[in-house]
């Protein structure tokens, strides 16, 4: 994903920014309303970071302009401010999600995928990667037409993977993204590769291809 960063506090800038590219994402930022608009009106991006309170103005200007523009980034603002009014102004003119501070990263990584996928797949319920066809609205999947079941987290696990295809993908950010601050009770990510084996498995018993790869001491790779 290509992300803008709207973040006024240096250290929390630096340290999201750092932590999205861990996984290949282009991360660029900035901190001023003004250099927001600009970066906006040079580039498009997949999604939006979005702190309210920068120091030359409000940030909802940016979903104003957003909107102005019809420009289609997915918007997450991230804010220390708690109030049911911000939260609701910030959704009504156009934000995915409302994150509070202080978070996580994790949760924060998994938040945004949240909205992208929303944003990227809204135009139709169904995700399809050649026979693999994944209704999200019902959380079912087929492949060749054949229904197959899986474990919430065996859907999960495919879905990020189909919607991250073509980039390694670490286990480290496997583990945050779907299991968030519950993978510190695991020792090792061994758990990992049984839903991995195990979502392979069930793919290649009704005939689907084997696209995950395991690339050595780096993660995983859903590809062609």
């Amino acid at each position: 994903m290509k992300i803008l960063v709207i973040e006024d506090e240096q250290g929390l800038r630096e340290n999201i920014t750092s932590y999205l590219n861990v996984d290949g994402n282009i991360c660029e930022s900035c901190s001023t309303l003004t250099t927001s608009l600009q970066k906006l009106s040079d580039y498009d991006y997949d999604c939006v970071l979005l702190d309210i309170g920068l120091p030359d103005g409000e940030g909802f200007g940016v979903l104003e302009y957003l909107s102005i523009k019809q420009k289609t980034e997915a918007v997450l603002i991230i804010s220390a401010r708690n109030s049911l009014d911000d939260k609701l102004k910030g959704l009504n003119i156009g934000a995915d999600d409302y994150l509070t501070k202080p978070f996580h990263l994790a949760e924060l990584k998994a938040r945004l995928m949240a909205v992208y996928r929303r944003k990227a797949f809204n135009t139709s319920n169904k995700l399809v990667f050649n026979e693999i066809s994944v209704d999200m609205q019902g959380r079912t999947v087929e492949i060749n037409q054949t229904p197959i079941i899986l474990t919430r987290k065996e859907y999960d696990m495919l879905l990020y993977f189909m919607a991250n295809k073509g980039k390694v993908i670490s286990k480290n950010a496997i583990a945050e993204h779907l299991w968030g601050d519950e993978m510190d009770m695991y020792d090792s990510f061994d758990f990992i590769y049984t839903h991995i084996k195990n979502l392979r498995r069930k793919i290649l018993e009704v005939g689907g291809r084997d696209y995950l790869t395991s690339i050595y001491g780096m993660g995983y790779k859903f590809t062609d």
